[in-house]
């Protein structure tokens, strides 16, 4: 069982880094307390991961077999590399990280399926693209009618704070439905643990890092790139939750912080681009384009060391 300690230490990671994908924006409006979310939000990632998280497994056992020494080498790999970024308040694809990490080893190890990597490519740019339009849409038809707006209303506050609570807690749902094949995917894949076995265990690490989440990234993420009210922090929230629900249920694993960052741009873009702090991004796009390619080198250089060493993997 040595080997789940780094899916446990990818979970970890990933949802410290991710948590701020739905906490970000909360953190940014001044709408509701952060650690009333991180406590909603863990319990709600634990249940995506268990109903629904199951689906996306598949799609990474395509890539390539691996072993138990392999699967824990991956995400070891994947999981340093979140871990990296995030110290430097970033945030991250996991689901890169690992795509990456499992492409390095399967180069390293000789064995690696080209087939899936098309669809996976397409969801690295049509999530941040389906993001941004789920946010746009709804928030211009706003601007267009700011009476409509619900803060223009008796009550109103509390009226966004009960739908921030819901849709963070929707958020997190669809994050462990989309991500657990992040964590324990390559753990399933070796014969290691059962699908239920592997939705415990990886939406388990997944909520311990949402409860000790990383503040720096919800920082860049809820005020960064540009600054939300309760409106658009709901609406941004809300557009992620579905971005990522959508490929959950076609079982494509996607990342939440390229859904949620599209969303926050799409926001910015309806007030203005010069809303847009464009140093941010580009850290932001810095992370995306690094975070595959660092994670690929990582594990590569893992595998080539354990065959040396063990002569097989």
């Amino acid at each position: 069982m040595w080997s789940l300690l780094s899916g446990i230490l990818l979970g970890w990671a990933l949802g410290r880094n991710d948590s701020a994908t739905f906490l970000g924006p909360i953190f940014g409006s001044g709408a509701l307390r952060l650690r009333v979310g991180v406590l909603l939000a863990s319990g709600f990632v634990l249940l995506g991961a268990i109903a629904v998280g199951s689906r996306g497994i598949a799609t990474y056992s395509s890539i390539s077999s691996q072993t138990l020494t392999s699967a824990f080498l991956v995400a070891l790999a994947a999981g340093l590399t979140v871990a990296l970024m995030t110290r430097l308040g970033l945030p991250v694809s996991s689901t890169q990280a690992m795509v990456g990490a499992i492409i390095g080893a399967g180069i390293a190890g000789g064995g690696i399926s080209l087939a899936p990597l098309p669809k996976i490519g397409l969801s690295w740019v049509l999530t941040p693209m389906g993001g941004l339009l789920a946010a746009y849409v709804p928030y211009k038809l706003l601007s267009l009618f700011p009476s409509a707006l619900p803060n223009r209303f008796i009550g109103g506050v509390m009226v966004l704070r009960v739908g921030l609570v819901i849709v963070a807690c929707y958020s997190a749902y669809a994050l462990g439905a989309n991500n657990l094949a992040n964590v324990t995917g390559v753990y399933v894949a070796s014969g290691l643990l059962s699908p239920l076995a592997g939705a415990l265990v990886g939406g388990g690490a997944i909520a311990l890092g949402i409860l000790t989440f990383s503040r720096r990234v919800i920082q860049t993420v809820g005020s960064g790139l540009v600054t939300l009210d309760a409106v658009t922090a709901l609406i941004v929230i809300l557009a992620e939750a579905i971005t990522l629900n959508v490929y959950a249920v076609f079982g494509v694993p996607v990342s939440a912080s390229q859904a949620v960052v599209g969303a926050v741009l799409g926001v910015g873009l309806v007030k203005g681009v010069r809303t847009i702090d464009k140093r941010v991004l580009i850290r932001v796009l810095f992370g995306w384009i690094g975070t595959p390619m660092i994670a690929g080198l990582i594990s590569a250089a893992m595998i080539l060391v354990a065959r040396l060493l063990l002569k097989q993997v």
